[in-house]
């Protein structure tokens, strides 16, 4: 569900307020003579879940999964691969081999900006065989990929380089995005700023919940979810557990979302966030109702959002 226009309006005043008591001017503000830079678009959840429903599809046709090594993830790649190549990016196929099966990294490049200053988003594209993994985690990858096709609409020229990636093989140990960031010399590690990675963020009884690993990239996911007066917590329960630990354990800054998994949501929550306390943020997690009907429209929505406001603060 959107916002509507009015807490859209609400929702910008009050970051904009959060900055100004922070540092004296509005993020991304120009001096006086200067043009303004756009604002981040609002990520139509309607777009987001369209491809949540082409997965849902592929999955059906593919032995109910998208898991490493089968037929499905290939499928899941060569269509987001296709929407990128559409939209202008320079996409890269990466090869590797897990569990005796072929995996595929995605990486795409928006053309410009500093490639010594480089914010990255990523997700993986991978779900376990159980199932077809729409909320675990065809949620992120959606998101994802509708913000790099915004940056395509709004002909995105930010100061900074930007890249996006969709990892295989995550559900055996982060494989695939831990074979990229090996593979990286220690030149290129350093030149990316920010890893900013999503791994469920749609669960159907969500949380909000922050990485709290690199505090600039921490307060701008926060900055963002205090302007709609939606409060947060510190994740935890995925410490360790998704693509950004490999670039946290290789030195590189790195931040995320995530609304939850079979951890249970407390009365406390229930009272913040709405949904049902006692019972698991994602009571599908990693099994064969993980489908479309497994996501929550609002919570979708805003993390998507999130997703696009920080790709663009980030990388002014």
């Amino acid at each position: 569900m959107k916002l509507s226009v009015p807490g859209r309006v609400t929702a910008t005043a009050v970051v904009a307020t959060v900055s100004l008591l922070a540092g004296g001017s509005i993020a991304g503000a120009a001096p006086a003579g200067q043009p303004a830079v756009a604002a981040a678009p609002d990520i139509p959840v309607a777009n987001v879940k369209a491809h949540l429903t082409q997965l849902q599809s592929i999955a059906t046709a593919n032995g109910g999964n998208r898991a490493h090594g089968r037929a499905g993830y290939k499928a899941s790649l060569d269509y987001v691969k296709a929407k990128l190549d559409a939209a202008g990016f320079t996409t890269t196929i990466q090869q590797f081999t897990s569990s005796g099966r072929t995996g595929y990294n995605l990486i795409a490049d928006w053309p410009g900006g500093d490639t010594n200053q480089v914010v990255m988003s990523g997700s993986h594209l991978d779900s376990v065989t159980a199932g077809a993994g729409i909320n675990d985690n065809g949620s992120g990858s959606a998101a994802v990929l509708e913000t790099a096709l915004a940056v395509s609409r709004a002909g995105y020229q930010p100061t900074k380089h930007l890249r996006f990636a969709w990892w295989g093989a995550e559900e055996l140990g982060m494989v695939g995005s831990r074979y990229y960031v090996n593979g990286l010399s220690t030149a290129n590690r350093s030149r990316i700023s920010g890893y900013l990675n999503f791994d469920m963020i749609g669960s159907p009884n969500p949380g909000y919940f922050v990485y709290d690993d690199d505090p600039a990239i921490e307060k701008t996911f926060k900055a963002y979810y205090a302007g709609l007066g939606v409060p947060t917590e510190i994740e935890t329960e995925g410490d360790g557990r998704s693509d950004h630990a490999p670039f946290k354990n290789a030195g590189v800054p790195v931040g995320g979302l995530f609304s939850g998994a079979d951890y249970v949501k407390t009365a406390a929550q229930a009272a913040k966030w709405g949904g049902t306390s006692g019972l698991a943020f994602d009571r599908c997690y990693h099994s064969s109702c993980d489908t479309t009907a497994n996501i929550n429209d609002t919570a979708l929505d805003r993390n998507s959002d999130a997703v696009a406001y920080a790709v663009w603060e980030l990388s002014r």
